[in-house]
């Protein structure tokens, strides 16, 4: 029998889906366990149950051959409120394996280069994000986040669904994150990391602009490419501008 006209129950299209991918550098669960706990124990809610495509590409020579346990790894990382739903890169053992568990083969899902969320990434994972479509996510209404003491190298706090307010110094190897906007009333000499689930039109302001690392909804530049000399140490604010290679950081100074 065919099928004359569309059911009126459902309707089937085309999604997109933000995802981070999780780069296993080692199959041995119990580091990755103590590394998981030693990395998120400040901020358990990190992921939101997020959903995570497991990359294990990362693997040594050694343990690329080894079998995955990917029972015991998929309940660490649900534990972490991780939503896991994909494997690649993986042996067709490990894949099979992968797709036992049920995950589905993300074989062709490209990895972005993007900076790491999380602090002081340990050897055995790393987090990056996979490529899709920039989603913009609504501010709570709870109000910014703000901070007023100083924040040493290897502190992270994260504004989770709202802007983030610094009033004191972000030193050299601490993070700051937000969902939203960040402005910071003093020195930035850290990792700033504004619209970090995907808000294109979210902004960093510095009165001391000073960076190690600057991004914008995946979109980033570090130290390595150094700011002009106009706006190194100047209160300046960031944003994301399109250009004919997609959109590009545009660092300006603050009129007084």
């Amino acid at each position: 029998m065919s099928v004359s006209s569309a059911p009126i129950s459902y309707e089937i299209k085309s999604a997109d889906l933000a995802l981070v991918a999780l780069l296993l550098k080692t199959a041995k669960m119990e580091s990755l366990a103590f590394d998981l706990k030693k990395q998120l124990e400040e901020t358990p809610d990190f992921f939101d149950h997020e959903p995570v495509v497991i990359d294990l590409s990362g693997l040594s020579e050694h343990e690329h051959n080894q079998a995955i346990d990917f029972e015991q790894l998929l309940a660490l990382l649900r534990a972490h409120h991780m939503q896991p739903i994909a494997v690649r890169s993986g042996t067709p053992e490990q894949m099979q394996a992968g797709k036992n568990a049920g995950l589905i083969d993300a074989t062709y899902a490209r990895i972005l280069k993007t900076p790491v969320v999380v602090t002081s990434p340990p050897d055995t994972v790393a987090v990056a994000s996979v490529a899709v479509k920039k989603q913009e996510i609504p501010l709570g209404s709870s109000g910014a986040l703000v901070i007023d003491k100083p924040l040493r190298s290897g502190q992270q706090v994260y504004a989770k669904g709202r802007d983030l307010v610094i009033l004191a110094m972000v030193n050299p190897g601490a993070e700051i994150i937000a969902d939203g906007n960040i402005h910071v009333y003093a020195a930035l000499r850290g990792k700033a990391i504004a619209g970090a689930k995907g808000n294109s039109e979210a902004m960093i302001f510095a009165q001391s602009m000073e960076p190690e690392l600057l991004s914008i909804a995946g979109v980033y530049r570090t130290s390595e490419n150094a700011l002009p000399a106009d706006i190194w140490g100047k209160a300046a604010h960031v944003r994301l501008k399109p250009s004919p290679e997609g959109e590009k950081l545009v660092i300006q100074a603050l009129k007084s």
